[in-house]
């Protein structure tokens, strides 16, 4: 019954200002106006109100600014992650530069050139001079932020010399990520998508001796402070993405290739705490993918640990074969070489 009444008042509303619409155009015919033409002062009154509207639109986006500025990511956490965010400030100033002019003219030349009885506009076709400015301009400005991108970007995914850095695995699959550890050769062992099989979800080859020193591990990862990272990202079904948001780092998870980014950790788990003023941060890596019904809760937990707690933290962690299995498991053949049947005397 309540519903009923609402949408009888709301019905009601719209009749009434229908209504008041037409009195309001009847009485300007009676008047001698046409009913679809504002007068001058109406015009003008507009204008004023559009003076009005400027000075209200830029201060609830000074609001938004102070109120949403905070919320956002703090400082970034890797060496590139900095230079990135200085490539997306540089943006943004150039983008509210821009948009400041364009809105400041917008409103005030709606209020200085409002509709007058018996103005004309000028005729103004064309004029080379100006669409050669407004057009190279904004290319040259665009050719420098596309440049500065690339290069950035191409230092990112550029494959990092491996004997200089820590390689690690990240192992996308519906919906988790796991991390493989180069082990002390720092070379990751083959693997191959025919050996995922029971427990080797990896698809690791048990005969590549590279391998048997590789440390898996699920549910986090650690990270060694101001040490180059080398990630190389495989995925076992759909694409996913690995991203870290607050390293400022991204790439791409494709099934049946592997792809490559690297970054350096700057500060610690427990440094960012301390200067956010909130024992509950942690790092994440998270898909950035839509990848399927359980997409949202597809992430792990990163720990940027010093040096030295991430050395006895890795000590810690199982390899993939143990030293007994190790000899075994070379002359063995793999699940992609199966044994040859003996031919009868």
């Amino acid at each position: 019954m309540v519903q009923l009444l609402i949408y009888l008042a709301i019905a009601l509303l719209i009749i009434t200002v229908s209504q008041l619409a037409r009195v309001f155009e009847l009485a300007a015919e009676l008047k001698g106006g046409h009913k679809n033409k504002p007068t001058e002062r109406e015009n003008r009154n507009n204008g004023r109100l559009w003076l009005v509207y400027l000075v209200a639109f830029f201060s609830f986006i000074l609001w938004q600014l102070l109120n949403y500025g905070p919320r956002t990511l703090p400082e970034a956490a890797s060496e590139s992650g900095v230079k990135l965010d200085w490539l997306f400030n540089f943006n943004m100033i150039i983008i509210f530069i821009v948009f400041i002019i364009t809105h400041i003219l917008l409103f005030f030349f709606a209020f200085k050139y409002y509709g007058r009885d018996n103005n004309r506009a000028t005729f103004f076709p064309h004029n080379n001079k100006l669409e050669l400015i407004w057009t190279s301009v904004p290319a040259a400005v665009l050719a420098v932020i596309i440049f500065l991108g690339l290069k950035l970007w191409t230092e990112i995914t550029t494959p990092a010399d491996d004997t200089k850095s820590e390689v690690i695995e990240i192992y996308t699959k519906q919906f988790d990520f796991t991390a493989r550890y180069a082990g002390k050769d720092n070379v990751l062992g083959k693997a191959n998508y025919k050996l995922v099989i029971g427990a080797n979800v990896l698809g690791l080859d048990s005969a590549d001796v590279n391998g048997h020193d590789d440390k898996i591990v699920k549910g986090e990862l650690h990270l060694p402070l101001n040490k180059e990272i080398s990630f190389k990202i495989r995925s076992q079904d759909v694409i996913h993405s690995v991203y870290f948001p607050y390293h400022r780092a991204q790439m791409n998870s494709v099934p049946g290739m592997t792809t490559l980014i690297h970054f350096k950790p700057t500060i610690t788990s427990a440094d960012m705490r301390k200067r956010l003023k909130n024992d509950k941060f942690d790092y994440y890596i998270l898909c950035n993918k839509i990848c399927g019904t359980s997409h949202y809760a597809m992430k792990m937990l990163v720990v940027v640990d010093s040096p030295e707690e991430y050395a006895a933290w890795l000590a810690k962690q199982p390899e993939f074969l143990p030293a007994t299995a190790k000899t075994a498991a070379i002359t063995e053949p793999t699940a992609a070489e199966p044994k040859k049947e003996e031919k009868g005397m």
